[in-house]
C-alpha cells in the first residue's frame, strides 16, 4: 500500500505543467525554412555556440532522401534553448531567413497515414465499397 500522499508546493505543479505544456522552460526547439544543404551537424554546430546541444535532427523525406527543410535541436537546458531561439530567429542561411522557435508536440488525433491502421489494411472507410460486399463490384447498386 502506497504511503500518504505528499502534496506538492505550487510552484513545483507550476513549474511540472508549464513542462508538460511545452512552455518557455522547454528546452527543443523547432527550425523551420532550411536550406537542403543543412546537414544534422551543421544544424549541431550552428547551436552549439549558444549552449550544449544533446540532439539534432534534420527531417528527410523517405521517398528522396532529401531535407524537407525543417528539423529539431534540443538544447541541454531551458536558458541555452531561449538564447539559441532569440539569436537565431530570422537569421539569413544560404539566403533563406530561418524560423527558430520552440517545438510545440504533436496534435492529438494525428493518426497514421496510409491504409495501414489498428484495424489492419483498409482501402476505404466507406462500408459500401470493397470485396464481400454483393455482386462482382462490390458495391450496392
Amino acid at each position: 500500500m502506497a504511503g500518504p500522499h505528499i502534496p506538492l508546493p505550487s510552484a513545483c505543479r507550476t513549474r511540472r505543467a508549464l513542462i508538460e505544456k511545452g512552455s518557455s522552460l522547454s528546452s527543443k526547439i523547432y527550425v523551420g525554412n532550411l536550406p537542403y544543404s543543412v546537414t544534422d551537424s551543421t544544424l549541431e554546430s550552428n547551436f552549439a555556440e549558444y549552449g550544449g546541444v544533446s540532439s539534432a535532427k534534420v527531417m528527410i523525406d523517405r521517398e528522396t532522401g532529401r531535407s524537407k527543410g525543417f528539423g529539431f535541436v534540443e538544447m541541454a537546458s531551458a536558458q541555452a534553448a531561449q538564447a539559441a531561439i532569440k539569436a537565431l530567429d530570422g537569421m539569413s542561411v544560404d539566403g533563406r531567413s530561418i524560423v527558430v522557435n520552440l517545438a510545440r508536440p504533436r496534435e492529438d488525433g494525428r493518426g497514421p497515414r496510409g491504409g495501414h491502421g489498428a484495424d489492419g489494411f483498409r482501402a476505404t472507410h466507406r462500408a459500401d465499397v470493397g470485396y464481400g460486399n454483393g455482386g462482382y463490384g462490390g458495391g450496392r447498386y
